[in-house]
Formats: structure tokens, C-alpha cells, sequence
């Protein structure tokens, strides 16, 4: 079986949809790839896209923001993950990238979320998704939630497969690319297995197994990699092999690696704890056949490890500390910022010390702010890891914190004026009305309270094309790969120093769009498509 098109295109998730998208919108005959049935890490998030500047969908909800605004804040985010220019170039493009996933027929909504949290309800869809109200001088909500009941990522990738369908775009699915080909240094095309000529009963199985292996096996690792196993066992029995030829050129959009144990343990150690937020296809295949040919990787060992403390809103009001008792940093900050301290500074341990009133306002905003995955958290926060005294030092004593080190934290935070660490003044009060409380938010598997991690590192890209950078052996670039670029969490971008919820699927957008414009047919070629 012999295929051939102009763009080859490796993962439909949303990275790989846009390049469809571009390329297929631009004359390019195109060819997707996609080892189950499509979407990705994409269908089974949140669905939110980090977007600001004055989006038409802030404008609708009467919030004010600029692009100097949004700039300012990524800059303190985005940190030296991308240049200068290219963080420039995607805020000045931010209102335009909504516009054109809006044109995709992706929904979005102006209904702000009125309190911090790490995911809004189905009453809302454009919340502070970061840590704006902590670090910028101009805050404004800038997570864009594709419009859906429950976590909407499912609509995002519906609508952008559709467009790409529309565009012309092929679909291969049930399709393992195993290998790159290449001539002169130029890749040429992919070697894949595919289960296209498969029964109609292995296809079925291998469907069933695939959409298992997404969820639930999202929330239970084991479980998917023994569906994963048994879907590896179809494609050898079932599969064909293939070669592809990609005349223009191929894009790796097949996600990141946090479904790879081993290149967990190499890459990032740390971080083997927490709940991989991906799928079986996040694995790693798509940066690996990128090195295959000498591609660059950067920031492999940047993951982002998601300690939420809420809904409900009112824990925000704790103090988050350490075995010392000593603080660990604004409790207001995004998940990822605290789990980052959280790992890095404190061996992942943390307590949020609360007094009675929180506890009882926590249980009051508990059903209101919460979906029912966050409400299974909210219950297990206040019931299961939370123990309580009569006095600061009993409530430390069970719970193992230094009691003198945690009156210390408490005096000094009840005595402040403003919040030395950077809270919102409209969090904070002083604990005072005891019984106090210590909630167990240290990281570690837990099914009540999981700590979902996603990888940031991939290959790295020249900025501008999307083209994947050729590694010289002694760890510098040296120029370009010719046909082969890469998106979305396959590469180094955005998000690839921090993240905010909507930041990587903002990135996937933008990283996706970029190769695929790249892979346009320029006006006046003509290309014969086999």
C-alpha cells in the first residue's frame, strides 16, 4: 500500500487540526494521521484557550484589557521560552486567533466567572485562568472556554475536525507512525502501521480500546496501560505497514510524553507522582521521531504539576504552608505555580491552614462553584485530608507541622497590613476563630485528590516556520530540518517555561496555524496530487 500527499500531518489533536486546517485552506493536499480516532489530549480538556487583548468575547462581557496588559503578564510567564518577538507576535494575533477559531465554529461565550477558580461551572466561560490578579498590574480574565456542558474540550476538537474536513483535509485513523523517511538530509515522508485493511472486529476493538484508554483511563493510569497494551497487541496482529510520501513537507503534532514512564524518569524525576493528563498517544513517538532524524528538544524536564486548592473560593482565605509552618507563597497564585513550589522548594509536602469560618463558607460555596469532579475533590479536601484542633497547636500536632513555626506564620500573616507575598487584598483576612483546621494538599497518587501533570519540552522550532532545528551532536542548532516542522506539546513553545489553563491550547492553536501556513501552496504552484 503505497499513499502520498503534499502535507502529512502527525496527531489530530488541535495543533494537528490547525495545520490541516492552514495547509488545506492554502491548496495543500493533505494527509492526517492519528493513531486512535482523533482529538487528543485536546478533546479531553478543558477546552479553554488563553486569549486576551480585547477579544470580542471580552468585549461582550464589558472587560476592559490591551495587548500591552496581556504582554506584560506572559512576559512573566512565558519567562525565555519563546523570543521577544514571537511572545509579541502571538498577543498582537490573539484577538485575531479567536475571530478564526469563532469561523471554525467553535463557541465562545462573554459570562465571567465571579470567583477565582481552577475551572468554571457551566454558567460561565471567560474566568482569570492564571495568576493575573497576583502578578499584573492591568489584570483582566483572559481564559476563553470553548462553549460546552462539563469540560468543553470535546466541542473544541468536534468543530476544528469539522473545519478540517471542510477544508479537504484526509483522515487516517488507527494509524502508528513508526518511522521518518528521509533523502539528502530532507524528510521525505513516514513509515506507519495502520489498521485501515484491518476486520471490521479488530477495527471495533481497537476503537473501544482507544476510547477506554481516554477515559476513564485518563483518571486511572493502570487501568490505561493495560487497554494500551492490549491496543498494541491489535496493531501487530492486524496492522499493515505503509509508507507515506509527503511531497511538501510533515508536521509532528502528536502530543507530549507524560504517558512515557521511562522518559518521565530521565527527563523530569519529580515529577513521577502526579496523574498524566494526556492520553496513550502522549508517549513521546512524535518528539522521538523528530530526534530520529537530529532534531533539537528543549525543556524536556519543564512539566507542569496542577495543585488546585480550589473551588471552592473560600480557601483562597488560607495559608498554605510547609512542615515548618513556614509560608509557601500567595495561595491566590495558579495550580501549577503551587505545585511547582510545592515540588521544587518542599518535597511536594503543603498543609493549608484555615480557621472555622473558612471551613463553614468552604462547605456553603461547595455545590454552587463546583462540576462533580470538583465537588469528589471538594469532599475529600474537607472530610478525608483535613484534620482540626481546638487550638493552632493541636491541629498542628495531627497533622505533623511545627506548631511554634506555624504560630509564627499565623501571627505574622494576621498582622499585616497588605499581603507581603503578593495576595489580593479581597482574599485575606485574619484566621482567628478557631477551631483551626490543616488540609493535606501534599503531592503524591491519590484518587480522591490527584495532581494532573502535563509536559511543557519537545522539539525545538525555528520561530517563525514552525520547522524543527537540526541538532549538531555537541548540543547547538545547526540550521533547519527541510520538510519536517512540529507543534503543539510535540514542541518547545509557549507554555514550554509555565503554564495557565488555555496557555497550551493557545499554543497548540498558534504553533498549528504557523506550520500549516508554512505548508501552504504558494499562489501560482500547482502541484499533481496522487
Amino acid at each position: 500500500m503505497q499513499e502520498s500527499a503534499d502535507v502529512v500531518v502527525i496527531g489530530f489533536g488541535a495543533a494537528g487540526a490547525c495545520a490541516a486546517i492552514e495547509a488545506a485552506s492554502g491548496g495543500a493536499d493533505v494527509l492526517v494521521l492519528d493513531r486512535f480516532a482523533g482529538g487528543g489530549a485536546t478533546a479531553a480538556s478543558g477546552g479553554v484557550v488563553y486569549a486576551g487583548g480585547g477579544t470580542s468575547v471580552q468585549r461582550e462581557a464589558g472587560v476592559t484589557d490591551t495587548p500591552d496588559a496581556m504582554a506584560a503578564y506572559l512576559r512573566l510567564e512565558v519567562g525565555d521560552a519563546v523570543t521577544p518577538a514571537t511572545l509579541r507576535a502571538f498577543v498582537d494575533g490573539s484577538a485575531e486567533s479567536i475571530e478564526w477559531l469563532k469561523k471554525q465554529g467553535v463557541p465562545f461565550e462573554g459570562s465571567v466567572c465571579p470567583t477565582k477558580t481552577s475551572y468554571p461551572t457551566n454558567d460561565y466561560y471567560l474566568y482569570y485562568s492564571g495568576s493575573e490578579r497576583s502578578l499584573s498590574a492591568d489584570p483582566a480574565p483572559r481564559g476563553h472556554r470553548a462553549k460546552g456542558p462539563g469540560t468543553s474540550g470535546k466541542v473544541l476538537y468536534a468543530r476544528l475536525a469539522e473545519s478540517a474536513a471542510r477544508a479537504g483535509a484526509r483522515v487516517l485513523p488507527q494509524t502508528r507512525v513508526t518511522a521518518l523517511t528521509s533523502e539528502d538530509g530532507r524528510v521525505t515522508g513516514v513509515e506507519c502501521r495502520t489498521l485501515a485493511e484491518a476486520s471490521a472486529w479488530a477495527r471495533f476493538r481497537y476503537r473501544l480500546l482507544g476510547k477506554y484508554a481516554a477515559k476513564p483511563g485518563l483518571y486511572v493510569p493502570a487501568l490505561r496501560r493495560m487497554l494500551t497494551k492490549r491496543a498494541e497487541r491489535i496493531e501487530r496482529l492486524h496492522g499493515k505497514t505503509v509508507t507515506i510520501t509527503a511531497r511538501r513537507g510533515v508536521v509532528i503534532a502528536a502530543g507530549g510524553f507524560v504517558a512515557n514512564r521511562e522518559m518521565l524518569r530521565d527527563h523530569a524525576p519529580a515529577y513521577r507522582g502526579g496523574l498524566p493528563l494526556g492520553t496513550s498517544g502522549d508517549d513521546g513517538s512524535g518528539i522521538r521521531l523528530g530526534q530520529s532524524v537530529g532534531g533539537a528538544v528543549g525543556a524536556m524536564d519543564k512539566v507542569s504539576a496542577w495543585r488546585f486548592i480550589t473551588p471552592p473560593s473560600a480557601l483562597l482565605e488560607g495559608v498554605l504552608v510547609n512542615e515548618r509552618g513556614d509560608r509557601i507563597c500567595d495561595e491566590s497564585r495558579y495550580g501549577a505555580a503551587i505545585g511547582h513550589e510545592l515540588i521544587t522548594h518542599h518535597g511536594g509536602k503543603g498543609w493549608l491552614l484555615i480557621d472555622e469560618q473558612g471551613v463553614r463558607a468552604a462547605r456553603a460555596q461547595a455545590r454552587s462553584q463546583s462540576l462533580w469532579f470538583q465537588y469528589l475533590q471538594v469532599r475529600y479536601l474537607l472530610k478525608v485530608a483535613r484534620v482540626s484542633g481546638k487550638t493552632l497547636a493541636e491541629a498542628a500536632r495531627k497533622a505533623g507541622v511545627d506548631a511554634d513555626g506555624l504560630a509564627r506564620t499565623l501571627a505574622a500573616y494576621n498582622a499585616a497590613d497588605t499581603d507581603p507575598l503578593g495576595k489580593p487584598a479581597d482574599l485575606v483576612r485574619p484566621l482567628t476563630t478557631g477551631p483551626f483546621s490543616l488540609i493535606d494538599v501534599s503531592i503524591r497518587p491519590s484518587t480522591g485528590y490527584p495532581c494532573p501533570m502535563l509536559t511543557l519540552g519537545g522539539l525545538r522550532v525555528d520561530e517563525t516556520t514552525g520547522q524543527v532545528l537540526r541538532e549538531d551532536g555537541f548540543g547547538a542548532v545547526s540550521g533547519v530540518i527541510d520538510g519536517l516542522y512540529a507543534a503543539g506539546r510535540s514542541a518547545v513553545g509557549l507554555c514550554s517555561e509555565s503554564y495557565v489553563s488555555g496557555l497550551s491550547l493557545a499554543d497548540c492553536v498558534f504553533s498549528g496555524r504557523r506550520a500549516g501556513q508554512s505548508l501552504a501552496v504558494p499562489m501560482g504552484d500547482s502541484l499533481a496530487h496522487g
